[in-house]
């Protein structure tokens, strides 16, 4: 059983979840989520987050990169944002201009603004 299984099971355990009721939370069958936590298959990216979400942790702590299953504070400010724009160069070796960063400046207050 693979650490993202293990801690998945607990998790969903400590909150009373049934698998079947995970399933449905997420939007896939039953067999599939029970895959996931018998450590036959892993989710993918978008899923990994919609499971921390219901879960209330961190896609790190699900996927063992941390120890530490608290989620991150929401609580992010324009110059957090400013900060971290200023250090993104490319994505997918595609270079930002400061067009591109505006636009996702729009998009994460929105983001953020929602949650």
């Amino acid at each position: 059983m693979s650490e993202f299984s293990k801690r998945l099971t607990n998790l969903r355990e400590s909150r009373d979840l049934t698998k079947t009721k995970m399933a449905n939370k997420i939007g896939v069958s039953l067999s599939t989520y029970a895959n996931w936590e018998y450590g036959y298959n892993d989710p993918d990216m978008n899923t990994l987050g919609k499971i921390a979400n219901i879960l209330d942790t961190t896609v790190d702590y699900l996927t063992g990169n941390t120890d530490d299953p608290s989620p991150r504070s929401s609580n992010l400010s324009s110059t957090d944002l400013a900060d971290m724009l200023d250090n993104v160069r490319s994505y997918d070796g595609k270079t930002f201009d400061e067009h591109d960063k505006e636009l996702l400046t729009t998009f994460l207050k929105g983001l953020y603004a929602d949650k």
